[in-house]
């Protein structure tokens, strides 16, 4: 058992050396923080989504001679509560937008100098200047990326494309569904389903049973879109719940015999946008990083040889080919009227979603 008289008297040390201790440690600390600022920035993001590109972070390079490392989360939650517990860490945060003002209100991020941002001004006025990035004037979040939840379907396993929801439903494809586990996707999915207003459900009652359904039809939850392309790719799922960004990709990049579905039902929209974290240790570079990300030089590239979901820049947009998914799918009036855009939910409602999802998921243990 350790001594305290005999360790203090074994180690002397007075306030003054102590402080002065930890005040070089505090010292060297900051000099490390500066010199990783100086050459490198923190990216925060859902693993392959654009942003951690190899050719992309080396046109980045070539440009700005900084080094981009990455950090992944698996949820929204696990996103913030990263940024909560690691100030000071990262640059450049990918947020949705229903979560851009929770950041902004705790702090956990920081209001952005559009005039650093040159593509700015290209940007969808409906998505730049949408209140859930602005706040008081001033800009939270810069808008990135825009698309759908939906599902996609496996065109060697399923010949005849589906035009409804209840395709997840259906007994022929038992045990080969690939569903996300996210309380609040898994809630506006049965809300579609059930013909309701996925932000304001009436009943909800109607949605857990229709989600109880499909206890023999889950094969797996996936958590990632690496994970989505390595069932589908193992014909582990003729379904699956998936994003139209991520089934271009899976289509484009990884080669997957895959069709992404918009449903007479409707399907989920959302945009996300790219965020400067509170306490950034290189905000100028993470300006920069964004204002790249934004371009039409990068996403055009991206979009072409991998697979993107749409960009809130027009001209990038306006560069795809004609035959692309984010122009032929997304760019069809009759689509996008069809869809039900993601609004910010209250913590209470929040909690209800994951109560019934834990349920759910509960009884198909059972």
């Amino acid at each position: 058992m350790f001594d305290r008289e005999v360790g203090m008297s074994q180690f002397p040390m007075n306030r003054r050396s102590a402080l002065a201790l930890m005040g070089g440690a505090a010292a060297l600390s900051l000099t490390s923080l500066k010199a990783r600022a100086a050459g490198e920035l923190k990216v925060l993001n859902w693993q392959g989504y654009g942003t951690d590109e190899k050719w992309a972070l080396d046109i980045f390079k070539q440009k700005t001679g900084l080094d981009v490392v990455h950090d992944y989360f698996n949820s929204e939650q696990e996103m913030l509560t990263k940024l909560r517990t690691s100030p000071g860490t990262y640059d450049v945060v990918l947020v949705n937008n229903i979560y851009v003002m929770d950041a902004a209100n705790e702090g956990l991020i920081q209001p952005i100098d559009t005039s650093k941002i040159t593509n700015f001004g290209d940007l969808t006025p409906a998505l730049r200047d949408s209140p859930r990035f602005v706040k008081d004037g001033k800009y939270y979040g810069i808008s990135w990326v825009w698309g759908l939840t939906s599902f996609a379907y496996n065109t060697q396993k399923i010949a005849a494309r589906p035009d409804s929801i209840e395709a997840l439903w259906d007994p022929a494809h038992a045990g080969k569904v690939g569903w996300r586990d996210d309380a609040l996707e898994s809630i506006q999915m049965g809300a579609l389903a059930t013909g309701q207003d996925m932000n304001a459900p009436a009943d909800m009652d109607k949605i857990k049973a229709k989600l109880s359904a499909l206890k023999s039809q889950i094969k797996t939850f996936w958590s990632s879109e690496d994970e989505w392309n390595k069932y589908m790719a193992a014909g582990d799922y003729d379904i699956a719940v998936y994003w139209s960004g991520s089934a271009a990709r899976s289509k484009k990049a990884m080669k997957l015999p895959v069709e992404f579905v918009v449903p007479k039902e409707g399907a989920i929209g959302w945009f996300d946008g790219l965020t400067i974290a509170a306490n950034a240790p290189n905000p100028d570079g993470a300006a920069k990083f964004i204002d790249f990300m934004v371009s039409p030089e990068f996403y055009v590239k991206w979009d072409n040889d991998v697979g993107a979901p749409a960009s809130a820049n027009a001209k990038a947009d306006e560069q795809l080919p004609a035959d692309a998914l984010n122009r032929v799918v997304l760019g069809d009036p009759e689509v996008v009227k069809r869809v039900q855009w993601m609004a910010p939910v209250s913590e209470a409602q929040r909690q209800k979603n994951q109560e019934i999802w834990d349920e759910v998921k509960t009884s198909f243990a059972q």
